[in-house]
């Protein structure tokens, strides 16, 4: 197996890749306090960009209209961040200008709890870099009666921010971007972004669009429970109900957050090469469901690790592979690597324990390569393929 190290010199909290060909070498880092921005080459990582935000990182999504310097000389870095603090915000690099965040979403118009994941619009047009959805779980506070005591208030939204109210789709390029952080003589202002909210019954963990739907997300909750939604159906709506296409059931979850037993995990995700294929996992199962053979809704399953799911993430280059981690120290910082195909994985070990995964994900590089956050330290490594795949 091919590795490297980068010694970050913080914590790294979040962890996300460039999905597009022209930003296929890119990787974000979310710290305590910070997003780096790295360029990711064959034997070591390099920093182009960092933007200092002042609170934990909870969740970072790359833009599609990000270009790396290593594709183009005339590249944009953009992507967004949401902070421990509940707030969102817009980071954008140009080779001519310095690093700009623009804060949205605080205060009474945003979440009030922790966002859990985020993701840009699917679909291939203008819309794809212009909505980013966010969605959130549950926040622990201190009771006002009750001094040091701790209550919750979930915060089960999900929220569809446009990051350019009042600007047409067909202007939405990149001069028009360039113009808002350059620093030019007479930038246009910049209105804070509008949010379509759907509310819905339990606290949410993941969000993910596609590339063949501008319309769809798809949406995972922390009892089992995984929803396709059309957020486009009704915007006078904001009862989930009215915007569900399907929902999906892990039954094992499901039955077991009935009880009251807490399940790790939630984690679902999207297959890129087909809408139909959807992936999670939910404690020390993961479950695969085709949407064009539900046969009642069973998913197919398999076991990932005794302790429980933390992670999981399909390969973008090479789509029948998935990955999951673990949060737990157990067995350090492992990382399971699956074939659709085949039902046993194959268990990649990174470092000792007590060390553990905090967050990974997959490069968009042909020769297949995982990105995993282990403390202060990012590890990069090949995944070998099945000869027979």
């Amino acid at each position: 197996m091919n590795q490297f190290k980068f010694d970050f010199g913080s914590e790294i909290y979040a962890i996300r890749s460039g999905k597009t060909d022209d930003a296929a070498d890119l990787l974000a880092l979310g710290s305590e306090h910070s997003v780096e921005i790295l360029i990711v080459a064959a034997t070591g990582c390099k920093s182009i960009a960092s933007f200092h935000i002042g609170a934990r990182i909870t969740a970072l999504a790359f833009s599609p209209r990000t270009i790396s310097p290593g594709f183009s000389d005339d590249w944009l870095i953009e992507l967004t961040a949401a902070s421990a603090d509940f707030g969102l915000h817009l980071l954008t690099k140009l080779p001519t200008s310095d690093e700009t965040v623009f804060p949205f979403g605080g205060g009474l118009s945003g979440h009030h709890g922790r966002v859990n994941d985020m993701t840009f619009c699917g679909g291939k047009g203008a819309d794809s870099t212009r909505y980013v959805a966010t969605v959130s779980g549950v926040r622990l506070c201190v009771l006002p009666r009750s001094g040091s005591k701790y209550g919750r208030t979930d915060d089960k939204m999900l929220m569809v921010w446009d990051l350019y109210p009042t600007l047409d789709t067909s202007a939405s390029n990149r001069s028009s971007v360039e113009s808002m952080v350059s620093g030019s003589s007479s930038p246009p202002p910049r209105l804070q972004p509008t949010a379509y909210v759907i509310a819905f019954p339990h606290p949410l963990t993941t969000v993910s669009s596609h590339p063949s739907s501008s319309k769809e997300f798809l949406v995972s909750d922390a009892r089992g429970s995984i929803f396709l939604t059309d957020w486009r159906s009704d915007p006078d709506e904001n009862d989930f109900e009215s915007w569900r296409l399907v929902e999906l059931i892990e039954p094992h979850a499901l039955a077991a957050c009935s009880m009251g037993l807490s399940v790790p995990g939630g984690w679902a995700a999207w297959r890129g090469d087909n809408a139909d294929i959807v992936g999670a996992v939910y404690g020390s199962r993961y479950s695969l469901w085709d949407i064009s053979r539900l046969q009642g809704g069973k998913p197919s399953t398999g076991h990932s690790f005794p302790q429980g799911g933390h992670r999981f993430r399909w390969c973008p280059t090479f789509p029948e592979y998935f990955a999951i981690s673990t949060q737990s120290p157990a067995k350090g910082a492992v990382i399971n690597v699956h074939n659709t195909t085949y039902a046993q994985p194959t268990t990649v070990s990174l470092a000792p324990r007590p060390n553990f995964i905090r967050d990974f994900d997959w490069l968009a590089s042909r020769t297949p390569r995982i990105a995993a956050a282990v403390g202060r330290t990012v590890i990069v490594f090949s995944v070998a393929l099945d000869s027979t795949s």
